[in-house]
């Protein structure tokens, strides 16, 4: 069997295409949608993610609002900062990048920003809507996952789909957006019996353990979906490294009917949703 790769990078190039458009057409009338991105330390990756949404932000023709703090920033600084873009009408998505540093409280500071601005989708409010089956603004990855699926297998309805990954990020955000595409789906994780049987059941198989190449080619039901959110680094014999998923990738081959690259597949998605995501969020605080 030949297992066809799904192109993230080409799907979220159309993705951020249509919503520029979109944006274009808004700010012909005066609204400019504006993104509002908070970076507290120096941590390598984050700094390359926030340089990456910055970019494409702008490249979309939104607003770009950058705060890069120190890491010894007070918890209450940080949190009288979410209270200001809270209130500015320019801002219209906040994204507080985690992870956070250790004397900063996660949750509070997620819990401190606006739902209708909470482009991370991360707020218990915006959660409880999705889980009641009600407009919400959801993650972005998770997002990303669904519109993956739908661009390469159409009507998902029916269909079984496994999560490996029981995250409030990824794995329970994608579990809700299945079943709200009238699959039937399974959460699994690390304490699941029988992990490989439950993961041959799935026509698809959603990855989001964050452990290196943990699903094997004899995991997978021969022709079935498989997306890989995971992004892990294994050193390379130059004594560099690379970026490998939570999948197998080269024991897939063959076995899965179609498979998402890491690097190349859900990553590029992410951002496009968060983009999609402020733009939904300025359209909804403007009322139109």
């Amino acid at each position: 069997m030949e297992t066809k790769i799904i192109d993230g990078k080409a799907i979220a190039a159309e993705l951020r295409a249509v919503v520029a458009t979109e944006v274009a057409a808004l700010a012909s009338q005066g609204l400019k949608p504006g993104l509002a991105v908070v970076l507290v330390g120096e941590n390598p990756a984050s700094q390359v993610y926030v340089r990456n949404k910055a970019a494409q932000t702008a490249e979309a023709g939104m607003a770009s609002f950058e705060h890069k703090l120190p890491v010894e920033t007070p918890e209450a600084d940080l949190l009288a900062l979410v209270a200001r873009l809270n209130a500015d009408p320019a801002v219209h998505g906040i994204l507080v990048q985690l992870p956070l540093p250790d004397h900063i409280d996660s949750m509070k500071v997620l819990a401190a920003i606006d739902p209708a601005k909470d482009v991370d989708g991360f707020h218990v409010v915006n959660a409880g809507r999705l889980a009641v089956g009600l407009d919400a603004l959801v993650p972005c990855t998770p997002l990303g996952c669904i519109i993956l699926l739908k661009r390469v297998l159409g009507n998902l309805s029916g269909l079984k789909a496994v999560v490996v990954g029981r995250s409030n990020i990824v794995g329970k955000p994608a579990a809700q957006l299945l079943l709200k595409e009238d699959c039937t789906v399974t959460i699994a994780h690390s304490r699941t019996r029988d992990l490989p049987g439950e993961c041959r059941t799935a026509d698809i198989l959603i990855a989001a353990v964050g452990r290196t190449q943990m699903i094997k080619g004899d995991w997978i039901k021969p022709g079935a979906t498989v997306i890989d959110v995971g992004i892990n680094r294994i050193p390379k014999e130059d004594g560099k490294t690379r970026l490998v998923g939570d999948v197998d990738f080269e024991e897939a081959q063959g076995v899965a009917g179609l498979i998402t690259p890491v690097p190349g597949g859900v990553g590029p998605m992410t951002i496009a949703c968060l983009l999609q995501n402020t733009l939904t969020a300025a359209k909804r605080q403007a009322g139109v």
